[in-house]
């Protein structure tokens, strides 16, 4: 149960700062649930890469809704896979590493007092 409570709680608090910040501002909040809440080290890399994985796959599926799916069609012919759901993925991969080790990170500084 604690992990589902650290899970989303990073998601709501990545959610609420990246609507007014630029997208690497997620490492804070990551950050501090995990080093205030964390119970161990994989635990807390778990919670940050799904709660910021999920987040980012959630708003790249609205983002798409909202506008048609145009940039993300165009972006996806750059690259050699050419297909708007590896582009999807990628992007929670990405986020997901992101918040994950930053998690990681929050952890591991608890760890050390």
């Amino acid at each position: 149960m604690h992990f589902l409570k650290q899970t989303l709680l990073i998601l709501l608090l990545c959610f609420l700062v990246q609507t007014w910040l630029p997208w690497w501002t997620l490492i804070f909040p990551c950050f501090v649930i995990s080093f205030l809440a964390g119970r161990s080290g994989g635990v807390s890399f778990l919670a940050g890469f799904l709660a910021v994985g999920l987040l980012w796959l959630g708003m790249s599926f609205y983002i798409d809704w909202v506008s048609a799916s145009l940039l993300s069609s165009k972006i996806a012919q750059l690259f050699p896979g050419k297909s708007v759901m590896m582009l999807r993925v990628f992007t929670a991969l990405v986020g997901g590493l992101t918040g994950g080790f930053a998690s990681l990170s929050g952890y591991s500084l608890k760890a050390l007092r």
